[in-house]
């Protein structure tokens, strides 16, 4: 069985992210998505909503699991018996990132495999950071993000008044 883990923040999902895990699945068996806790980035939203987003994102999707992780991706790989990492490429400016991140993979561990994707077209522009900024001005987020999720950001980023 061949298993692929699709790691990030996720702060929050969105329809890029799922649609990148749906392809995935013609890849690979299983996909394990793995969300960092990720101090560093400072999420809008804490690791358990975060989990439980991209639970309802995925929720009709077969062979996907969720799961928080702390600690090195390449542990998180080893220990869910996964062949590869999926990562997205939006732009040129992804690609210098996410090569360095492979390299430090494949250094800490030679059989970590990363597999980039690119997105489809009608998500090449969408990010995490433009969905909440987008959330906290109370604009429409349909078919940015799952509905349930469009709800609960915008119940968790109240939009700014002026």
């Amino acid at each position: 069985m061949k298993i692929g883990v699709y790691p990030g923040t996720f702060d929050p999902i969105t329809n890029g992210h799922v649609d990148l895990i749906t392809r995935s699945l013609g890849l690979f068996d299983k996909v394990y998505v793995a969300i960092a806790a990720n101090p560093q980035k400072h999420p809008a939203l804490p690791l358990d909503k975060r989990v439980e987003m991209v639970r309802v994102a995925v929720k009709e999707l077969p062979h996907v699991d969720v799961e928080p992780f702390h600690g090195l991706l390449v542990d998180f790989v080893r220990e869910h018996d996964a062949h590869a990492v999926i990562r997205g490429l939006r732009a040129v400016s992804d690609f210098e990132f996410e090569l360095q991140m492979a390299l430090m993979n494949r250094k800490l561990d030679p059989h970590v495999e990363t597999v980039f994707l690119m997105p489809s077209l009608k998500y090449i522009y969408l990010t995490s950071t433009i969905i909440k900024e987008v959330a906290r001005l109370g604009g429409d987020l349909t078919g940015l993000v799952h509905p349930e999720i469009a709800s609960r950001l915008s119940a968790h980023l109240r939009p700014v008044s002026p």
